[in-house]
């Protein structure tokens, strides 16, 4: 039950995704940024983590679970260090994320040869 949960609830993120995409002028890298953004108010005000825990990795993978990440890495890293946490809270709870996604860009610019647009 849990695996369809996280089905439907991931694929109805990615569908609204390709709705704004479809019919609107919003270029896909605005989507990407918005549901970023979307992400880290709705866990800065505590909304998102509930929706998280009950949807499971429908919503943690998706774009909208990484701003939720980055917004929890700064609460806690201010709760620990004071002001200094704002800087470095987020990028240290999302730093296995941005390592996997470098390591991944890498690995696929060395098996692949790039070939230029026409």
């Amino acid at each position: 039950m849990e695996y369809l949960q996280a089905f439907v609830w991931g694929g109805l993120l990615c569908a609204l995704g390709q709705i704004l995409i479809d019919k609107t002028a919003l270029t896909p890298a605005r989507i990407l940024t918005l549901y970023v953004v979307a992400g880290v108010v709705l866990g800065a005000i505590g909304v998102y983590q509930p929706f998280a825990d009950w949807a499971g990795a429908g919503a943690t993978v998706p774009l909208t679970g990484f701003g939720n990440a980055l917004a929890k890495g700064v609460r806690e890293a201010v709760a620990e260090q004071g002001l200094l946490g704002a800087f470095t809270g987020g990028i240290t709870a999302t730093a296995g994320g941005i390592a996997a996604a470098i390591l991944s860009g890498l690995v696929v610019a060395f098996l692949f040869k790039a070939k230029p647009k026409r």
